[in-house]
């Protein structure tokens, strides 16, 4: 018996040895870049427990003259990590959060900052939040307490933060960040990198609503030249031995306008394919688009043209 328990505490060691090593490894994965003066960005981390393997959304960092706010708070488990990172562009304490979207990548962190933090979300965001685990019981102090419902403004001057909602996406609640001063976009995953991107319908999100909501954003902000994604690296195949491309988390405005033009274009193919009577797969293997698109990542595109089909029938 005594032999027995001495193991059963080995194991439980070795196995908490074991986690802490991970996000050790997990932490040291994440590095903080600069964008421009006093914007930066944290690109890396990974999922731990259930979420072990998913590469974490983009956080964004911003330095205003009352403190830091972040833009999304990746996977739970990486808050003390983004705050290491911080700790070393700044000594100033972070102040506000703002979370693009629901998803947990993007939120996970939320309850690793101070109750002092201001959260802020678009209203939609606020109620998918709370439908999630991880915001029930004592987290749901860790909401978004400040919502909006088309645009709103934070600071002032050249601290200057303005939120939009254009419109469903990727979620119903995606929100769009611009820092004026600065010429810069916070698109989080509305536009999360260059591919058929993931529309959770679950979440109130519409891949046919997808091109006209980008539409939208490029017709209604004005004077930006950068472009921040919600993510900085592509997934090249699945399962064991999957490898990851990085691809760039910093863009310009002109390759915001082509992916609109890619939404655009994937879904008129994948409606006319509906309209001819296609089935899914026959439309996805026939899909065929402008040259210019031909890196980009499709994997979700047989989801996507199954959310246009099932949309059409609504």
């Amino acid at each position: 018996m005594r032999r027995l328990i001495v193991l059963t505490v080995l194991v439980v060691v070795g196995a908490a040895s074991i986690a802490i090593v991970r996000a050790q490894q997990n932490a040291a994965a994440m590095q903080i870049e600069k964008v421009k003066d006093g914007l930066y960005i944290i690109t890396g981390g990974r999922g731990l427990g259930a979420q072990a393997g998913g590469v974490a959304g983009n956080t964004t960092v911003f330095i205003a003259d009352s403190g830091v706010v972040l833009i999304d708070t990746k996977y739970p488990g990486l808050g003390k990590a983004i705050l290491d990172q911080v700790k070393t562009v700044t000594g100033k304490p972070i102040t506000t959060i703002i979370n693009t979207h629901t998803h947990g990548d993007h939120t996970g962190g939320n309850s690793e900052f101070p109750r002092t933090v201001e959260f802020i979300a678009h209203e939609n965001t606020k109620a998918n939040m709370a439908r999630m685990d991880e915001f029930k019981g004592e987290n749901a102090a860790f909401l978004p307490k400040k919502t909006f419902k088309d645009r709103m403004s934070l600071l002032a001057g050249k601290n200057k933060i303005d939120l939009y909602y254009f419109g469903p996406g990727h979620t119903n609640g995606d929100t769009v960040i611009v820092f004026p001063a600065l010429r810069t976009l916070v698109m989080g995953d509305l536009f999360a990198r260059k591919w058929a991107p993931l529309v959770d319908s679950a979440n109130g999100g519409s891949a046919v609503a997808f091109p006209r909501t980008l539409a939208k954003v490029l017709g209604g902000i004005k004077d930006v030249d950068t472009v921040i994604t919600g993510h900085s690296t592509t997934t090249m195949g699945s399962g064991p031995g999957v490898t990851f491309v990085r691809s760039t988390p910093v863009m310009k405005w002109a390759d915001l306008q082509e992916y609109a033009d890619f939404m655009r274009d994937f879904v008129a193919a994948a409606d006319s394919a509906r309209k001819a009577g296609k089935s899914v797969d026959e439309a996805v293997n026939g899909l065929k688009l402008p040259e210019r698109y031909k890196d980009y990542n499709m994997t979700q595109a047989k989801a996507d043209v199954q959310k246009v089909y099932d949309e059409s029938k609504r």
